[in-house]
């Protein structure tokens, strides 16, 4: 099925917003973090499902880079990159938590999420501009 030019467009649209408003999040969350002085709070099943979310998300965006790259889809690769994102801030928040049982550093996740803000805003900016790139693997 061949969806008329506009909606792709539309959607890429959405999809960059959400990239641009994940990195406000992760930007909020993190000065939020920083301003209190202090870490995550841990429990066992939260630490479990985001050890099973970060292979599980990059196996799902791998499989949409590949569709988004088949068809052509500036949507599906904003949606791939959101998934990236997940698995990214999943790893860390777990060495931040582990960093913060172990060393006390209750800071470590506050300053490393931060890092993908970067790639966050340049696949925002792709998705709303429409630009072809290169498959991110």
């Amino acid at each position: 099925m061949e969806y008329p030019e506009s909606v792709e467009r539309r959607a890429s649209r959405i999809g960059g917003v959400l990239l641009f408003a994940l990195a406000a999040y992760v930007i909020a969350s993190a000065a939020f973090g920083l301003w209190r002085r202090e870490g995550q709070a841990f429990s066992v099943p939260g630490f479990v499902l985001m050890v099973l979310a970060i292979p599980t998300m990059l196996v799902l965006a791998k499989a949409k880079i590949h569709v988004a790259d088949q068809i052509g889809s500036g949507a599906l690769r904003a949606d791939a990159v959101e998934s990236i994102a997940c698995a990214y801030l999943a790893g860390v928040v777990m060495l931040g938590l582990l960093a913060q049982l172990l060393a006390g550093w209750w800071w470590v996740d506050s300053i490393t999420s931060l890092a993908i803000v970067v790639l966050l805003v340049k696949e925002g900016r792709e998705a709303w501009h429409g630009e072809e790139y290169e498959a991110v693997e």
